[in-house]
């Protein structure tokens, strides 16, 4: 188990959030699915809502703001000083899609796209430090990013976040593990041919379960499906899903000892 209460290291995924349709639906189909306590929201925020287990936070919901935005899991990456870190997205060949915002007393949130296309979040903790809680069923425990532009992509988050590597590369596949501080933080692999064209850049949530097979189960009696059937691997059993509105995101548990 890991919980923390201070602000994660500078380049470590520290929160992921939703926007939806439906929020009412996203609340019982989260909820159902991690026994996840979800917020009401706060207007002052645009209704966002924290998800907590067990009393600690572990992402967020929130209506959409534009009906036209894709439903997707966004992943955050910590930053101590976020506009000195959107200056290093630019200069590293990134774009910056929404400039350093005040969000409160909770933090400061900034937007951007990496050089393949992927978006994701930096956020600069205050009040709201990010994971309470991690690598717990019903929390997060991995993010990675999938991209066309693999080598470029790995040099984008060197510059902007210190990332240094280990090169998992096998035949027929590109996937490299991250680290912060010498510590693994998540992976960064390539698209493949194999993949359809259709499919985007993205970083990739995987959320830890108990039991994979059952938590499959269990996201099709909420109305989600299985995208694909549990595998093993090295690191643990995993599923590719949907929820009830069709936002894919990844469950995983544990090897077997």
């Amino acid at each position: 188990m890991t919980t923390r209460d201070t602000n994660w290291p500078e380049g470590t995924p520290c929160w992921v959030d939703l926007g939806v349709d439906d929020i009412a639906r996203a609340r019982a189909f989260y909820g159902g699915l991690f026994g996840w306590e979800v917020d009401e929201g706060e207007e002052a925020f645009g209704g966002y809502a924290s998800c907590r287990k067990d009393g600690q936070t572990v992402a967020g919901l929130m209506p959409k703001m534009d009906p036209n935005q894709p439903s997707v899991w966004t992943t955050y990456l910590a930053t101590e000083d976020i506009d000195a870190t959107m200056a290093k997205v630019r200069e590293a060949g990134g774009q910056v899609v929404a400039e350093p915002m005040d969000v409160g007393d909770l933090g400061r949130m900034a937007m951007a796209v990496d050089p393949g296309g992927a978006f994701v979040g930096f956020w600069q903790g205050r009040a709201h430090t990010g994971f309470g809680l991690a690598n717990e069923p019903g929390s997060v425990t991995w993010n990675e990013n999938f991209t066309r532009a693999w080598k470029q992509n790995q040099g984008f988050y060197t510059s902007v976040c210190g990332w240094d590597y280990d090169d998992l590369s096998g035949p027929g596949f590109e996937y490299a593990t991250f680290k912060v501080d010498g510590r693994v933080a998540g992976g960064i692999g390539q698209l493949g041919a194999d993949m359809a064209p259709e499919v985007p850049p993205h970083w990739e949530t995987y959320f830890k379960v108990a039991d994979t097979d059952a938590a499959v189960a269990e996201v099709q009696r909420l109305g989600g499906k299985a995208i694909r059937e549990a595998w093993d691997t090295p690191f643990g059993r995993m599923a590719a899903v949907t929820d009830d509105q069709g936002v894919p995101f990844m469950v995983m548990a544990d090897p077997e000892a």
